[in-house]
């Protein structure tokens, strides 16, 4: 099963590395708590063909051995996106957090939302928090993402974690076992979702405005070609 370094930070601003082991690994999908904004993040990607959830959340089952901390992740063809997400991982160290990407091929998606995110890498930041220092103020939390094309940067997404059920109730839903990471859901990306060429890059940060610290991770896509 994976071994990811994560450098894990305090509230004291004490720094130190931990080696973590994930071996199951959750993806908790139309996860917000506005129930217009989860229809507005249907209706982004029903414009991609993807079909209509049957509940809300509902939470895919991947490999953990996607989990990947590397800058750059292989992909097939450019119709992949990422999508900035708070992930949870359960522990030795405790309940950890830390900041991600949900990469999804977005046209594999239209055939099967599971498939589509089991086909590619899942990016994740080396730098992690105890949850336990942010679960007293989770909702001030601030998820952004910065999409970087033909050395263009915009803003892809951005909001407050509020959007998105509490961290504490999709634990209650969906409990984390020793060893397993779960994706907590993502707010939607302006814009419209835009696939990644060869190339492309994708900036994650989550921001606490309490403690005053940011988790960032970037990475690019290397398109492979797709051979008919």
């Amino acid at each position: 099963m994976p071994q990811l370094p994560f450098n894990l930070e305090d509230n004291a601003g004490r720094r130190r590395i931990e080696q973590i082991e994930v071996n199951r690994l959750t993806i908790a999908g139309w996860a917000g708590r506005d129930q217009a904004a989860i229809e507005h993040h249907i209706a982004e990607l029903a414009e991609l063909g993807v079909k209509r959830p049957s509940t809300t959340p509902c939470f895919y089952r991947l490999g953990a051995q996607l989990l990947t901390q590397a800058e750059q992740i292989d992909v097939v063809g450019a119709r992949s996106s990422g999508e900035a997400e708070c992930v949870l991982l359960q522990t030795g160290a405790g309940l950890l957090v830390t900041i991600g990407s949900d990469h999804t091929d977005r046209e594999v998606e239209a055939y099967g939302v599971t498939v589509s995110k089991q086909v590619c890498p899942k990016p994740l930041a080396r730098d992690a928090w105890l949850f336990d220092d942010v679960a007293g103020h989770w909702d001030q939390l601030e998820l952004r993402a910065y999409a970087i094309s033909h050395g263009e940067r915009r803003v892809y997404q951005q909001g407050s974690v509020a959007a998105l059920l509490p961290a504490a109730e999709l634990l209650a839903r969906a409990p984390l076992a020793q060893h397993a990471a779960m994706f907590c859901g993502t707010l939607a990306v302006q814009g419209g979702i835009v696939g990644m060429a060869d190339g492309d890059a994708l900036e994650l940060e989550l921001h606490d405005p309490v403690l005053k610290r940011t988790l960032r991770h970037a990475y690019c896509v290397r398109a492979l070609p797709i051979v008919e």
